[in-house]
């Protein structure tokens, strides 16, 4: 790849005659050039574009060129510095190439000399800035892939990856904490597949409740069960021929786990209630946030489905770990929502995000990954009365506790034991009384306690009783089977 005609420099120095003449000559050499005069100013051109270099004065004002490298390197740590200067020193020399800065020049220095060192840095950093920018810019274009926004060297990385498995037919089991986008990089698979043109169809395994969940993946015929009015296809009927996504897999009931098992060894489904097995030809991709092989120590999860499932792993960076792509995923939500709450009429066009905003949203921790970043730019979209988003409201949103992002089998979660602990404080500790509120028999109300790691008697009045302890459905103290639960209640 040719270093000229191709490569992007960003200049900064705040001597405008200076950043003029460097400008002229990058140009002549056959550079494209950006411009900046301050640090601040040159990591906002650097949340905005990706150049190949950077050449800046040491001396500038705030923060220095040296401080603006750490800044740079911290995010792009591939990306070569130049830094110029008129008070140079071997100290400062060697500081300087020691801290990861490609070279430092004294001014008055030679324009040969320059354009040397700076065709040099873009050709032995090609392999890792060049190349893998090109391919990220590259797939950033392609359809297969449109939904998934980045530039960054990591993705970059995982898209190959993503590209090289979707041409085979293997299941993919794709890790990563929760918001980091696994669906879409399913749907990215699906889409670079020979599949694509079939159907994509995901479930989430933890959303639904386990005696519907096996009617749903599998179908069933009219008459099944009670509410069995009319025939109804399976989610691998639906997807034959396509990509079935298996979200949030960790979370299957181990009874299913023995039934998906079986469809994918026979490629067949039986929906409940049928006499025959029904051929279908699915790709699958499952997902998980969880440990997967703690749950296979922990018996919760089968090793036989594990390993027919996990035939490739793809693993989803968190949002810290691809910082570069904030300041970029945040402007593209910024203008996909900026319709939605902008308002040109009343003077509300959005235009993006001050320099200070998005430096704070570089640096904000995201424990809720992508998809918090999401419902942050959403809330200071709503909220924002200017074009530009200030550092205020950011920091306000990344302040609201409501920003906290759960998955639905996270919330669905939650809102279970919460409600299981409402039922026992109303009706003090009694599982009869609440079961029957609850609308569930008592074994099937003890299971649901048992998962969440509730103790009746700890609402008793008075009752401070723990795992383990004497309880009025337990007066020994010895544990319980789930099994026996029910018939305790009733000795």
């Amino acid at each position: 790849m040719s270093t000229a005609a191709s490569a992007t420099l960003l200049v900064v120095d705040d001597d405008a005659d200076m950043l003029r003449l460097l400008t002229l000559r990058m140009e002549a050499a056959g550079y494209r050039v950006l411009t900046a005069a301050s640090a601040e100013t040159a990591l906002t051109q650097l949340a905005l574009e990706r150049p190949q270099l950077v050449l800046s004065d040491v001396r500038l004002p705030g923060k220095d060129g040296l401080t603006l490298f750490d800044e740079i390197h911290a995010q792009h740590p591939m990306l070569p510095v130049i830094l110029l200067t008129a008070h140079g020193s071997i100290p400062d020399a060697v500081e300087a190439t020691s801290r990861g800065v490609y070279t430092y020049l004294t001014k008055p220095f030679d324009g040969k000399e320059l354009l040397d060192k700076i065709a040099q840095a873009l050709a032995l950093h090609s392999t890792h800035t060049t190349d893998t920018t090109t391919a990220a810019t590259t797939a950033v274009n392609e359809p297969w892939r449109a939904d998934i926004i980045s530039r960054s060297a990591r993705m970059a990385e995982l898209m190959a990856e993503t590209r090289m498995v979707a041409r085979s037919d293997a299941s993919v089991l794709l890790r990563g904490d929760s918001g980091t986008g696994k669906e879409l990089l399913a749907r990215a698979i699906h889409n670079a597949s020979a599949r694509a043109k079939k159907p994509f169809v995901a479930v989430n395994c933890g959303a639904i409740p386990e005696n519907l969940l096996e009617s749903e993946l599998f179908g069933h015929v009219k008459g099944a069960f009670t509410d069995a009015h009319t025939n109804h296809k399976g989610l691998f009927q639906a997807a034959d021929g396509g990509t079935l996504l298996l979200d949030e897999i960790g979370d299957m009931p181990l009874a299913l786990q023995v039934k998906l098992l079986r469809v994918l060894q026979e490629r067949a489904v039986r929906p409940l209630g049928a006499s025959q097995a029904i051929p279908v030809d699915v790709r699958i991709v499952s997902a998980t946030h969880r440990d997967l092989d703690a749950a296979l120590a922990a018996g919760q999860f089968r090793e036989d489905l594990y390993y027919r499932l996990n035939v490739v792993t793809l693993h989803l960076p968190t949002l810290a770990e691809r910082r570069e792509d904030i300041p970029l995923l945040a402007n593209h939500f910024l203008r996909k929502l900026a319709g939605k709450y902008g308002n040109e009429e009343k003077g509300r066009k959005l235009a993006g995000f001050a320099p200070e905003a998005l430096k704070a949203l570089a640096a904000a921790p995201w424990p809720g990954n992508v998809r918090q970043l999401h419902n942050v730019v959403e809330q200071v979209c709503a909220l924002a009365t200017t074009p530009l988003v200030p550092l205020t409201l950011v920091q306000r949103a990344l302040r609201t506790p409501s920003v906290e992002v759960l998955s639905y089998a996270e919330a669905k979660q939650r809102f279970e034991r919460d409600y299981l602990v409402n039922l026992l404080k109303l009706t003090d500790g009694h599982v009869a009384d609440a079961a029957r509120l609850a609308d569930r028999n008592r074994t099937e109300f003890y299971r649901l306690l048992q998962k969440h790691g509730l103790t009746p008697g700890r609402f008793k009045p008075g009752g401070e009783t723990g795992p383990g302890e004497a309880s009025a459905a337990n007066p020994s103290g010895t544990a319980v089977a789930p099994e026996r639960q029910g018939q305790v209640l009733d000795e």
